[in-house]
């Protein structure tokens, strides 16, 4: 069974600007599913109507459900969301800057009532990411890119999340960092059993850690397939792989030969 189940959601920012438009899509437990699209497909909203967090900026699901480990969420508010094992780790490396590597641990980690859990959390930390006990006193808005993003994967690891949902964790950083950064998560995925929700547009890189993917147009769900099946379609080569003609761009629905998948309604 699903961890994570979206049902033919519907996301209207303002009253007015309809941005999902009929989204469905699966996440098993203990896999990591990617979520690929171009900008505007609707992917960080995607995340933020599963985390609670449309409210925020005027938006929200106005139709269909999200369910949680059986547990409807799209009506709960975002503190009873974490509660429930979802942690959203927002794009952009938002740690706090004024406080040290260490604060910014300890504040995501105000969840937890048992100060043995949280020790033990914050070890796990260092252990996949040993730079941060070399920063642990260094305030975090002097930290690389690269270091930043460690330390809000690390934040979010202080929850111990069920579920880990990373929008663009490989935007702004060099090549050697990015794969460095995707190790990692495949690792945590593995080592820890945290079932990962993974938004990214660096396609290669996500399907070579992910089980399953999803293609995204337009507020909608266009592809579905496992990763061994999209790396070999045409055309998630040819619009996601940089593998097409020099100059020229399409859309799934421009494809004569594209045939709609299965969407999962209730």
């Amino acid at each position: 069974m699903a961890l994570l189940d979206v049902n033919n959601i519907e996301v209207i920012y303002n009253d007015v600007i309809l941005v999902l438009k009929g989204l469905s899509f699966k996440v098993e437990e203990g896999q990591i599913a990617a979520l690929l699209g171009a900008n505007g497909a609707g992917k960080t909203t995607t995340l933020k109507a599963i985390s609670g967090l449309l409210k925020t900026e005027e938006g929200e699901v106005t139709d269909g459900s999200i369910y949680f480990d059986n547990v409807r969420i799209d009506r709960l508010p975002p503190e009873k969301i974490v509660r429930l094992g979802i942690f959203q780790v927002m794009e952009g490396r938002r740690v706090f800057e004024e406080l040290t590597v260490e604060e910014n641990l300890i504040a995501a980690a105000h969840i937890l009532k048992d100060k043995k859990k949280m020790k033990q959390n914050m070890e796990l930390v260092y252990s996949y990411f040993p730079v941060l006990i070399r920063r642990r006193k260094q305030l975090a808005g002097y930290l690389s890119g690269g270091e930043q993003q460690m330390l809000v994967i690390g934040r979010a690891l202080m929850s111990t999340p069920r579920l880990m949902m990373l929008d663009e964790p490989s935007l702004g950083l060099a090549p050697l960092l990015v794969k460095e950064i995707f190790d990692i998560i495949n690792r945590i995925n593995k080592e820890e059993g945290t079932t990962i929700l993974l938004v990214e547009q660096n396609a290669n890189m996500a399907l070579t850690i992910a089980h399953h993917g999803y293609v995204m147009e337009n507020g909608r769900i266009v592809l579905d397939d496992t990763v061994e099946k999209l790396r070999e379609n045409a055309d998630v080569k040819e619009f996601y792989l940089g593998l097409t003609e020099v100059g020229k761009r399409k859309s799934y629905r421009e494809i004569k030969h594209y045939k709609r998948r299965k969407r999962w309604l209730t």
